[in-house]
């Protein structure tokens, strides 16, 4: 059964979980009543973080136009352009053995596609969630439902993946950011131009 975590909590994946391998990490959402005129386009993406906490290259910024990073270990398996439908909207598949040592944390965003031109933020997204799964067995290990606390929001840092005494720890973390994916980019090292 699936251990389902609140804003703050971290909890071990690997230490649990002898032998995991590959997981895979689902991200979904649903957009409320709306009548903007335009459609919800939410993202994932993911940053591949050294210890100062900052990405090493332009390659450590997955996503949906940049599928695959550390040499290979973390892949993005598309862009969901409508968030329709149940389970997960977007995912990434992680090899966990075969990341790097010079990664130190794979941190995992939602942001939405464009929101100051389309007057959107998180006050108008629900039933966000992020879930950690066995890709071998499809078992859900780790839930975390961000809840409703966001409203101008248009971009969230949902939770990373960190390294811990050798293990793989999970933290959520559910941090929202007003400025997008170009406000967290910068955070996390990235020249945005």
């Amino acid at each position: 059964m699936a251990i389902s975590l609140s804003k703050g909590q971290k909890v071990d994946l690997t230490k649990t979980n002898p032998g995991l391998t590959n997981v895979v990490v689902g991200l979904g959402w649903d957009t409320n009543k709306y009548d903007g005129g335009y459609d919800f386009d939410l993202d994932a993406s993911v940053f591949l973080l050294g210890e100062n906490g900052k990405v090493t290259t332009d390659t450590d910024f997955v996503f949906y136009n940049n599928p695959q990073g550390a040499n290979g270990a973390v892949v993005h398996t598309g862009d969901n352009r409508t968030g329709e439908g149940d389970g997960d909207d977007e995912q990434v598949k992680i090899n966990l053995p075969k990341v790097p040592a010079s990664i130190h944390r794979i941190t995992f965003t939602i942001t939405i596609h464009d929101a100051a031109a389309r007057s959107q933020n998180f006050g108008q997204v629900s039933n966000a969630f992020a879930r950690i799964i066995n890709e071998a067995t499809g078992e859900e290990l780790i839930r975390y439902d961000l809840g409703e606390d966001f409203s101008i929001e248009t971009a969230i840092v949902v939770g990373e993946l960190y390294r811990h005494s050798g293990e793989w720890k999970f933290s959520a973390i559910g941090s929202g950011y007003q400025g997008g994916l170009a406000s967290l980019a910068t955070d996390f090292g990235l020249q945005v131009g």
